[in-house]
């Protein structure tokens, strides 16, 4: 018989590309177990207005299958099946599953790419949490772009791919002419970046005989956050499997052409190579899971300055492509590790203060001397910088899973009993930066000063905004020093 269920999952909070997806759904999980006939299913359809059910093992919860309104009446109109045949027999199986855990960005590239309208949200055990599905999520990557989005799912070679880079950059600029919003921004920006480079990934991966074995590309930085802005270069890196400590090198040599071929084709697209080398190509980056752990903990337990600087970039990881458990495995053992290294947080703490505001004492402008930008502020180095680096600490801190600088603060507000004010103030001002940054990049060309403004070339109302946006990083530096270095 059909499992009891109140009501289908319905989206309960404006979209957010950051929010976990088992906050964006609610009620009672719809399912069957296999022996459940057609008639039956249909008839619970019905009755909870619903246009989805999962079908689950009734023991393990694990899932079997899905059945859709739409594919299920297909079914009965052309194949003539049976009412009374058990429900299994008419389900797709071969599911597309995304853990629970998992961002609305991430389901939404997943179902545009994958041409679905529902993902299976699955636990860490594999069991069955919920549905989720596009009117859950109504932004997707491809909501006011479809088109581009076609042209990238359909694109075959280099070439096309390095072209619908560029479409990418003038569409997120007319993006910024319309003034909308950072948040959306970067979403529309990381979602169709992403949707690229998985393409360009799998071009590559094709070209190759790679070691059968599990692996995933990673994004870290900015692309790690969904803070991706239209001057942003590669900070990428590989983690795989690896039975031994021996085998580990073999399996590298193994991984390294076909990295550093996809770090050259990203190159062609647009995404300059990391000045850092902070790439999957450099066989620093190329690490079995237990390597990347012996480096994190390295940091961790030695906060020299070149470690601070590696976790301000590493420890914003994402799973891009491949086996997603083991960057899931990685933030997890890092988030359970780093609050028990006093000396560690208090030096990234210590680190992030050392900020000189771009603010007089009267609240006027200061500007930091440089000789070939002079009159200008580094929007970037003093402005959104901060506040991805408190958000980070407080992430580290809280065991706090989400990466983007935006839900990492919301989570912070929440567990901390914030003022829902101050927490309002902060993100807003983080985001006016980050817009005007966009704003700035869209309307100019040279990467040297794609994050450098002139505060008198601003909009009135803008150049204020900026100044109180300036005075809330202030705020959250002395919420930081009260909270973890105490007097």
């Amino acid at each position: 018989m059909p499992a009891s269920s109140t009501e289908s999952a319905v989206s309960i909070a404006p979209f957010s590309p950051y929010i976990a997806l088992r906050h964006l759904v609610r009620g009672e999980p719809l399912t069957v177990g296999p022996a459940a006939t057609i008639r039956e299913t249909l008839l619970l359809l019905d009755r909870v207005r619903a246009d989805a059910v999962v079908v689950v093992d009734e023991n393990s919860r694990v899932p079997l299958g899905i059945i859709t309104l739409h594919d299920v009446v297909r079914r009965i109109a052309i194949e003539a099946c049976d009412l009374q045949a058990p429900v299994a027999a008419v389900m797709t199986s071969g599911l597309i599953t995304v853990p629970a855990d998992g961002t609305a960005h991430q389901a939404s590239v997943v179902m545009v790419r994958r041409g679905v309208r529902h993902l299976v949200l699955t636990e860490v055990d594999g069991s069955y949490f919920h549905l989720v599905s596009q009117t859950d999520l109504h932004a997707l990557p491809g909501a006011q772009n479809g088109d581009l989005v076609d042209s990238i799912l359909a694109a075959r070679d280099l070439t096309a791919l390095i072209g619908l880079a560029g479409q990418i950059r003038r569409f997120v600029a007319r993006l910024v002419d319309e003034r909308v919003s950072a948040e959306v921004l970067c979403q529309r920006i990381s979602s169709l970046n992403d949707l690229l480079t998985l393409q360009v990934i799998e071009l590559i991966a094709g070209q190759f005989d790679l070691p059968y074995v599990q692996w995933c590309w990673l994004v870290f930085g900015s692309e790690g956050r969904l803070e991706q802005t239209l001057a942003t270069d590669q900070d990428n890196g590989l983690i795989f499997v690896a039975e031994s400590e021996d085998e580990a090198p073999k399996l590298r040599d193994a991984f390294l052409p076909f990295a550093r071929a996809v770090n050259e084709a990203l190159d062609a697209c647009g995404f300059p190579l990391c000045k850092g080398n902070i790439m999957a190509g450099n066989p620093q980056w190329c690490l079995s899971a237990d390597e990347w752990r012996m480096a994190f903990a390295d940091w961790l337990e030695h906060p020299q300055p070149e470690a601070l600087l590696n976790a301000s970039i590493f420890f914003d990881l994402r799973a891009l492509y491949g086996q997603e458990s083991l960057a899931t495995d990685l933030r997890n053992w890092l988030l359970g590790r780093a609050s028990s290294y006093p000396i560690f947080m208090r030096a990234m703490v210590e680190n992030t203060l050392n900020w000189e505001s771009p603010l007089t004492w009267w609240k006027g402008f200061r500007y930091d001397r440089n000789k070939d930008f002079p009159h200008t502020i580094d929007l970037k180095k003093h402005g959104s910088r901060p506040f991805v680096d408190a958000a980070r600490i407080y992430a580290l801190a809280l065991q706090i899973r989400d990466t983007s600088t935006i839900e990492r603060l919301r989570v912070m507000g929440q567990r901390t009993g914030m003022v829902a004010d101050e927490l309002a103030a902060l993100i807003d001002a983080f985001q006016h930066i980050q817009r005007l940054r966009l704003g700035h990049q869209a309307s100019r060309l040279e990467t040297a000063v794609s994050n450098r403004v002139n505060p008198d070339d601003l909009h009135e109302l803008d150049r204020l905004i900026l100044r109180e946006s300036l005075k809330q990083v202030q705020n959250l530096q002395k919420r930081l020093t009260r909270t973890y270095l105490p007097a």
